[in-house]
């Protein structure tokens, strides 16, 4: 720091690299705690011989800067007041005849670094220091093993700790995006030593490679907390949404399932301009789903799966957000203004570019960034010792949703209970025996008013269509049960064999539009990338019941869409290109 850098610091006020203390005589009893914090953070200048009234620093200077210095600097570089010596550089100013001493602490590469004992560690917080709690302590701890960690092999594993079908479905997203791969014809035991999956001579996994395709018996064996939370919530926040949440992610058996659902889910969010790909996107696109993708693997590739903190995704209506245990290991804003590839996983990104997921080393804080562009709409990052997170924010029209008081009446908390309004959940009207006919005593079996569950007129024949034996069944006035006009094509589409499967005007049992172009869309990629895909992954993909996915699979077989070969248990799946003509339409009808 030159003297005119220091005397414009000067006229500014203190922040998280910056603290004057006056130390005329002797070192201020409370400069260790601002030690610690810098060497805890981001580091920071040390200013000796200024003293602050007000919001104005004065320059007093240093009585003794000889022994001061000495003091100061013997303290750093022994273990008698901190548990490591300390980097450092030491300048002296002179400012009007007046002797300044200006100290850099360096940010430790081996942190925690604490006064004598770890409750004494110190973090910097904005101008101050503050005590780091126990989490914070851990989370240093953690760092020191930043990138290392997870290159390390897991004692006693070996490839039969690897789920098959994720590495057969990686190996298959290689062959296809990457068919140059050098490796690609190997068998799987050589594949994975060539690509650092399992050691050379040990046959050990790693523990990033663990985390990316191990079975999660295995994986919880090694990492008890190991788990990513995906939440759809329908609101802006917690607190007050209604429901909870809409959709909530099942467990995966590694970070590549993971991967897999999430980004299928992210699809649902994001403009995806149509490709043939089973992802849906290709490793050239400049979609907004492509700027979330790379957000993706950068919070599965940066999170600190040792901390007993889970990693979390969030969509809200106004934003989706990604927070990771353990934060940046450099500052945000040098991450934000230069190409710095330094992940706390190494072998988990790697593996990643491999299969053209992610961007070249140093480059996908500007694919993530391009959000702003294709969106309008700002990418957040904020970071401190426990946790990163990462938010993009979405297009929201706040008056459209839950707590607009004149266009709903269902999750909006306020309108909800409107006696006036709703005879939904309100405890008032929904038993009004003048409004309401559903759950009203004495309505609900009046002879007069009521045909559900009244034991008289329910079975009226001249009024009920529904339980009555006689016009049940009736070829005029009835069309559910009749099998003369239930199998009417001009006026039925329930269960005509004509009508029922025009992708046009039917959407109850026909297999294309029964589930909507999202699910459908999601079922079939799901299948094309992974032919021997569960049904409990294919529940998740399109957020429906077990049940749902066995009637829309038999349909789509029976309409030529899909073809499945083999045994339930062993056997595969084949998207007919009957099929992919039709998630082409559904695709440009999307647009």
């Amino acid at each position: 720091m030159t003297k005119e850098q220091l005397i414009i610091r000067l006229g500014g006020i203190e922040w998280d690299d910056f603290e004057a203390k006056t130390a005329k005589s002797e070192l201020p009893k409370n400069i260790w705690e601002t030690v610690s914090a810098f060497a805890n953070t981001i580091g920071g200048w040390m200013i000796l011989g200024v003293s602050q009234q007000g919001n104005t620093f004065v320059v007093e200077g240093v009585g003794n800067p000889e022994k001061i210095e000495q003091d100061f600097t013997t303290a750093l570089r022994s273990r008698n007041k901190f548990n490591q010596p300390l980097f450092f550089k030491a300048q002296k100013l002179d400012i009007d005849s007046k002797i300044i001493l200006a100290f850099y602490i360096a940010s430790s590469k081996g942190k925690p670094v604490y006064i004598n004992s770890p409750v004494n560690t110190f973090l910097r917080v904005g101008s101050g220091d503050q005590r780091a709690t126990d989490g914070e302590i851990m989370a240093m701890y953690h760092d020191q093993s930043f990138g290392i960690k997870s290159e390390e092999y897991v004692p006693g594993t070996s490839i039969a700790d690897l789920n098959v079908v994720s590495m057969e479905t990686y190996r298959n997203h290689l062959k296809f995006y990457n068919s140059g791969f050098p490796y690609n014809n190997l068998g799987d035991e050589a594949f994975c030593k060539k690509i650092g999956i399992c050691s050379n001579t040990t046959g050990e996994l790693s523990y990033g490679s663990l985390l990316m395709f191990g079975k999660q018996d295995s994986i919880r064996a090694a990492m008890p907390n190991f788990w990513v939370d995906y939440i759809e919530i329908p609101g802006i926040s917690v607190a007050t949404a209604r429901p909870r949440y809409t959709f909530r992610m099942q467990e995966q058996e590694n970070i590549w399932e993971y991967y897999n659902v999430i980004i299928q889910r992210l699809r649902l969010y994001a403009d995806n301009p149509y490709t043939t790909t089973p992802m849906g996107i290709s490793p050239e696109d400049d979609s907004q789903l492509y700027a979330l993708r790379e957000g993706l693997i950068n919070f599965l590739a940066h999170s600190d799966w040792f901390s007993p903190m889970h990693p979390t995704i969030r969509v809200f209506l106004d934003r989706i957000e990604f927070q990771n245990p353990g934060g940046f290991i450099v500052p945000v804003s040098k991450v934000l203004q230069e190409a710095i590839s330094l992940p706390r996983n190494p072998i988990i990104i790697k593996l990643f570019r491999f299969a053209k997921l992610s961007e070249n080393a140093g480059y996908g804080i500007d694919k993530m960034k391009s959000w702003t562009t294709l969106t309008g709409k700002n990418v957040g990052f904020r970071s401190d010792v426990t946790h990163a997170t990462v938010t993009y924010f979405r297009e929201f029209n706040v008056l459209a949703h839950a707590n607009d008081g004149v266009n709903d009446g269902i999750d909006d908390p306020i309108k909800q209970n409107d006696p006036v309004n709703d005879g939904i959940d309100d405890p008032i009207k929904q038993n009004d025996p003048v409004n309401d006919g559903i759950n009203d005593p004495i309505k609900q079996n009046d002879g007069i008013n009521d045909g559900i569950n009244d034991p008289v007129k329910r079975n009226d024949p001249v009024n009920d269509g529904i339980n009555d034996p006689v016009n049940q069944n009736d070829p005029i006035n009835d069309g559910i049960n009749d099998p003369v006009k239930r199998n009417d094509p001009v006026n039925d589409g329930v269960n005509d064999p004509v009508k029922r499967n025009d992708p046009v005007n039917d959407g109850v049992n026909d297999p294309v539009n029964q589930n909507d172009p999202i699910k459908f869309e999601g079922i079939i990629e799901s299948i094309m990338l992974e032919p021997q895909i569960t049904y409990e992954k294919l529940q998740v993909v399109a957020n429906c019941s077990r049940a749902t996915i066995r009637r829309t699979l038999k349909k789509l077989r029976q309409n030529g869409l899909l073809i499945r070969e083999g045994s339930d248990k062993t056997g595969h799946w084949i998207v007919t290109e009957k099929g992919k003509t039709i998630l082409q339409k559904l695709k440009k009808q999307a647009k």
